[in-house]
């Protein structure tokens, strides 16, 4: 028992030792980012310093990571915060670069307005997805309730099968968004039909990575307006009671 003890001590002595260590380096954002960029090949957007001391967060084109000030040191994870209540400190941040990305991407979604609009929610979609299909095929009960549904497309398959060569994941919602009536385009396809062939300038692709980076794994992935993301398909009154509760 002593000799646990001892090693705890004395493992805790280490961490506290190297907090102690990482505070005192200098944070450089401009740095940082360009070290984890030659590093790790990847493409950060921003780079600040984390509500753990010593820890920065990175946000990059493959998600929200973390790193030590002097990008020595890269974590994989999401971060809370313990205090009177239970934060995901992560979940906060990629909530922020989901709102940016929506108004990014916003004149591009494809979009089915509520009249009396209470509420609006932002869906990764892919029409083979099954659940995409059910959701899409409530869409008026949605509307309905007052809750406007728009759009982003998220092939699962991914955007490439081989080099230079699209899936067909990605063909079928390029010919959707770039159908003269993408609505009714989208309504056709996830209810079976065969999808008319169209190629024009969409960001599908973008929409893609953006996916990727904020988190999202499958379809449907909901976005709420304030940038929390629910996994999964949820029943329209299901849905509604959960953003009134917001």
């Amino acid at each position: 028992m002593k000799k646990w003890f001892s090693a705890v001590a004395c493992a805790s002595t280490l961490l506290f030792s190297s907090v102690s260590l990482a505070e005192t380096s200098a944070f450089n954002a401009e740095q940082l980012k360009q070290s984890i960029s030659q590093k790790l090949g990847l493409n950060v957007s921003s780079a600040r310093k984390s509500e753990m001391p010593g820890l920065a967060e990175v946000v990059t084109n493959q998600g929200l990571f973390y790193t030590s000030y002097d990008g020595k040191y890269f974590i994989q994870g999401k971060l809370f915060s313990l205090g009177a209540e239970v934060s995901n400190l992560t979940e906060e941040s990629l909530a922020k670069v989901r709102v940016d990305g929506m108004v990014k991407y916003e004149k591009d979604m494809i979009v089915f307005p509520a009249k009396d609009e209470k509420h609006v929610v932002t869906i990764f979609t892919d029409i083979t997805c099954g659940y995409c299909r059910k959701l899409h095929n409530q869409m008026d009960e949605y509307n309905d309730l007052g809750i406007t549904v728009r759009y982003l497309a998220y092939p699962r398959a991914g955007v490439f099968q081989g080099p230079g060569q699209f899936t067909q994941g990605f063909e079928d919602l390029r010919s959707i968004w770039c159908n003269e009536d993408p609505n009714t385009a989208m309504t056709k396809a996830k209810a079976g039909s065969t999808v008319a062939r169209r190629i024009c300038d969409k960001p599908i692709e973008d929409n893609f990575n953006f996916g990727r980076q904020v988190g999202v794994s499958g379809t449907p992935a909901i976005i709420l307006a304030n940038g929390y993301m629910v996994p999964g398909y949820r029943e329209p009154n299901d849905l509604k009671q959960l953003l009134e509760s917001l």
